[in-house]
Formats: C-alpha cells, structure tokens, sequence
C-alpha cells in the first residue's frame, strides 16, 4: 500500500513538471550513446522522451514473446538477415492490419506502418545506424509481459548473455529476485494478465525505476 501511494503521488509530480524534467533527462544524457532494443513500443517513447534519433530498428513494431527471445538468443545473426514480407502470421490472436515479416524465422509486426515499402526502408536505415555502435555494452534490452510473454521467457531473457536488461509485469518471481525485474500494479484496462501497452509503460517506468541511472551506467534498480 505504501509502494502504490509513492507511486501516485510520483506520477502527480512528473505530470505536472513533465517539460522541466524532460529537459534535464535530455541534458543528463546528452553525453550518452545506447542503442535500445524493445519487444514493443516502449523504445520508441523513449527515444522520443531523450529526443534522441532512432538508431534502433525496433520502433513501431512488436515482437511475440517466443520470436522475441529467439531473436535475442542470436541477435548478431538475426539482424543481419533480410526481411521478407508474409501473408499469414503464425499468430492467430489479432487481425493482422498492418505489414508482418520474417527476419529469418522470427515474425517482425509493423503495427504503425502503412506498407511493406516503409517498414522495409525504415528497419534497414535504423539497422544500419544501430550497427555504427559496435560497443554491445551500449545496448539495452527490454521485455514486457505482453504478446505471449510467459514466465518462462522472463526467465529465458535475464539468463540471456547480454549486460543490460530490464523486464516488467505483473507478478514478481522468485526466480527473478535480484535480477532488473519490475512489478507493476497498473495492468491492461481489458484484461488483468499483463502490463499495460508499451507507451504507458515507458511513462509508468519512472514510477518505478531509475531510467537515467540505467542508461548511464547500466545499474540495477
């Protein structure tokens, strides 16, 4: 009860004081080069939230939760492969309104593109800046509990070689206990099984977890 008022009252804070402490968010890192990799749109809001160029493919777009991990499993040889566009996802769940491809064989969902043409032009351009970075300790990863993310895959993806991580849910686990893992109290407003969409996330983020402190130095909450 009295994370969940901390929390209320901190939300109260940013919403008044939004644009000052943007300000000083993109201020503090202006110094600070990372590369945010994201299972959904919770990147995108930060790369907007830091003004900062997208120099990730992985904007505007969803990952399912076994794609996802697979992807991160062998990340250097997934995203040098080329996209190639389908008809039919393997996804039965959702009507598919917008262009859906394969990187290999994990499905890439361009929820906020209109045509093939952009989404393709668009992941090679960013797939190409993020490459420019070749220090891996500049990329950070994030997962959320959304599209077919199970515990297992939570667990999957913070016992992933990769430095920096951070994953949100629901529930706490116990075998994600000291790991970069955040409960949240907020869920979806139609159903009571995962975190809310990936921009509200990244606005609740701050709620929970010293962003700044991450990017900076790749330090735990």
């Amino acid at each position: 009860m009295i994370r969940k008022i901390k929390v209320f009252f901190k939300r109260k804070f940013r919403d008044k004081f939004k644009k000052l402490i943007s300000k000083k968010d993109i201020e503090l890192l202006s110094n600070k080069n990372f590369v945010i990799i994201s299972n959904n749109c919770w990147g995108g809001a930060l790369y907007r939230w830091y003004n900062r160029s997208y120099n990730s493919p992985f904007v505007g777009l969803f990952l399912y939760g076994p794609c996802y991990i697979k992807l991160l499993s062998n990340f250097d040889f997934y995203i040098k492969q080329e996209l190639n566009f389908i008809e039919i996802s393997s996804y039965k769940d959702r009507i598919k309104d917008y262009p859906v491809a394969l990187l290999g064989d994990v499905e890439i969902h361009f929820t906020h593109y209109d045509s093939e043409e952009e989404a393709k032009e668009k992941w090679e351009r960013r797939t190409a800046r993020m490459l420019e970075e070749k220090n891996k300790d500049r990329y950070f990863f994030k997962i959320c509990d959304r599209e077919r993310v199970t515990k297992a895959h939570l667990i999957q993806f913070h016992n992933l070689p990769l430095k920096n991580k951070i994953s949100f849910a629901i529930n706490d686990y116990e075998a994600l206990k000291g790991k970069n893992h955040i409960k949240m109290f907020e869920s979806h407003k139609n159903e009571k099984r995962t975190v809310p969409n990936g921009k509200k996330v990244f606005k609740l983020t701050f709620l929970y977890f010293n962003l700044n402190n991450w990017l900076l130095s790749g330090a735990e909450h």
